[in-house]
Formats: C-alpha cells, sequence, structure tokens
C-alpha cells in the first residue's frame, strides 16, 4: 500500500504562481494531480510516468501548469503558473501502481487533497 502527502496548496491571485508537492512511501508507475471544484466533478489536470518522465496535460492547463518528478524523493511536483480564479480547487494527487490503464485513468491510490484558491 502506497500513501501519498501533498503539500503546497494556498491562497493567491489571478496571475500568481504555486507549486504543489506530492510524496509517495512506494514505486508507482505513474503519479499527478486531479482537481475538484464546487459543484464539479472530479477532473483529471496533470500526469506523468515515473519512469520515463512522459508527461501529459489537461488542455485547460497546457502551457500554465508543468509536472516534473524527482524519483530520489518519490516526489512529484506540480508548477502552476498564470493562476486564474477556475483553477479554484481541491487537487488531488493521485498515483498508479502498474500500467494496466492509460496514464491517469483510474488511480490505486489518492492523497488527502490540498486547497487551491485562486482570488481575481
Amino acid at each position: 500500500q502506497v500513501q501519498l502527502v501533498e503539500s503546497g496548496g494556498g491562497l493567491v491571485q489571478a496571475g500568481g504562481s504555486l507549486r504543489l508537492s506530492c510524496a509517495a512511501s512506494g514505486r508507482t508507475f505513474s503519479m499527478g494531480w486531479f482537481r475538484q471544484a464546487p459543484g464539479k466533478e472530479r477532473e483529471f489536470v496533470s500526469f506523468i510516468t515515473t519512469s520515463t518522465g512522459i508527461t501529459y496535460y489537461a488542455d485547460s492547463v497546457k502551457g500554465r501548469f508543468t509536472i516534473a518528478r524527482d524519483n530520489a524523493k518519490n516526489t512529484v511536483y506540480l508548477q502552476m503558473s498564470s493562476l486564474i480564479p477556475e483553477d479554484t480547487a481541491v487537487y488531488y494527487c493521485a498515483a498508479q501502481s502498474s500500467f494496466r490503464n492509460r496514464v491517469g485513468v483510474n488511480p490505486d491510490y489518492w492523497g488527502q487533497g490540498t486547497q487551491v484558491t485562486v482570488s481575481s
């Protein structure tokens, strides 16, 4: 069982930046984030394969968010820039244990979530 601990959320003004971190207690195939805004379904944000570093982004964040990994620390980072109020959500770190699904589909592990609030 892999535990995910995430941090880095907070309150920022539109146009600002935040960096989220997620540390895994064990090996993973891929890691990344989903987010859920009030009244909306949880949506895919970004994922990275931990072995090869292949990245995936939702169209809504492409060009503004960057995901990276530090395999020595079993940690993934999401650098969020040019934030807009629509980015406001609880961001949940997630991980897959194997490649049985497409990257980011049906994660096996979830973090506790961290709140990101972007003010206008």
